[in-house]
């Protein structure tokens, strides 16, 4: 059931680091090669942040960048979300790095987990947030350092991964109908597809831990594929019909940036081919921050235009998955 208030986004901002990682240059580090690497996930090319930048440094940039495009200042904001898996550390919360950073003084925040998916989670924690009369005005991002814990001896996940970050600012009102509904779920049988599993509670950090490499990502990649098409196109097809739309009234459709493969094959199931949003031949799989990327270079180069539909989808580690579906008002 829709909550009583229209939330919509009003402004949105991305950062990628300077420094670029081609498919040539990891040829250098591992037995692969660009046409390999292209014609099985769409990639060319990932930006890699420097030695000394944390999550938090890009996620500033990315929340300058947001806030510059809604037209208020840091200390407006009464909410402030960090989806991220990697973040700069244990605790505080990277969102309360990122509070300093920029200035938002009178922000609660925090860190949302839910690996690839955190993003849309996030977008939907704020504008239920907003919704409520909880709080006036919200900045999520997805901002992730993903280089900080790829195996760069794996060439079955190293060359899938880019860092950057994206964010967003939410507000009551606007015309339309602004962010509506979402579909989420979950599955953690199958966490041991996509996981870290090191350095936790379970398997605390030690010498035998990492002798083990088990502080590095790791992937079952043609199992990942599977259930993130088939958990993807459910998604989108639920929420379309929460919010009482089509696939032929979606005018942009922007999935999670995780493999051009896995993009088109969810594309033809909703029958939405042509119409679909994608920059991973760019950064590759930003995870949380891949969605947040790609709305706000959509918005920039003129895809979305107001009063347009936009779905979006996403699936992670976890498993987690979800779409929504939103009125682009700017």
């Amino acid at each position: 059931m829709d909550l009583p208030c229209t939330v919509s986004i009003i402004g949105t901002g991305s950062y990628v680091p300077e420094k670029v990682l081609t498919n040539h240059d990891l040829a250098k580090l591992v037995e692969t090669s660009d046409e390999w690497i292209h014609s099985r996930t769409g990639m060319r090319e990932r930006h890699i942040a420097a030695a000394d930048q944390a999550t938090s440094d890009l996620a500033s940039e990315a929340a300058t960048a947001a806030l510059a495009d809604a037209g208020i200042e840091a200390d407006e904001l009464d909410l402030l979300i960090v989806a991220t898996l990697s973040p700069d550390m244990f605790f505080p919360s990277t969102a309360c790095f990122v509070q300093e950073k920029i200035g938002a003084k009178n922000a609660f925040c925090y860190d949302l987990g839910a690996a690839c998916s955190g993003f849309l989670y996030a977008l939907d924690t704020a504008k239920n947030q907003i919704a409520s009369g909880a709080v006036k005005t919200a900045l999520v991002i997805g901002a992730e350092k993903m280089s900080s814990f790829i195996d760069w001896e794996d060439r079955g996940t190293c060359i899938l991964f880019g860092d950057g970050a994206g964010a967003a600012v939410l507000q009551a009102g606007g015309e339309g109908r602004g962010i509506m509904q979402s579909a989420m779920g979950s599955d953690g049988s199958l966490a041991d597809l996509l996981w870290t599993p090191g350095g936790g509670t379970r398997n605390p950090i030690s010498h035998e831990m990492i002798d083990q490499r088990q502080h590095y990502l790791k992937m079952q990649g043609r199992e990942v594929f599977k259930h993130a098409v088939v958990r993807m196109a459910e998604a989108v097809t639920e929420a379309l019909g929460k919010n009482g739309v089509s696939s032929g009234d979606i005018k942009c459709f922007i999935p999670h940036q995780a493999n051009i493969r896995i993009i088109d094959a969810i594309a033809k199931r909703l029958g939405i081919v042509g119409r679909v949003y994608t920059n991973v031949e760019k950064y590759a799989n930003t995870s949380s921050a891949a969605l947040a990327i790609a709305l706000d270079e959509a918005a920039r180069d003129g895809t979305i235009q107001k009063g347009d539909l936009v779905a979006m989808t996403v699936f992670g580690g976890g498993f987690t998955w979800g779409a929504n579906v939103l009125e682009w008002s700017k």
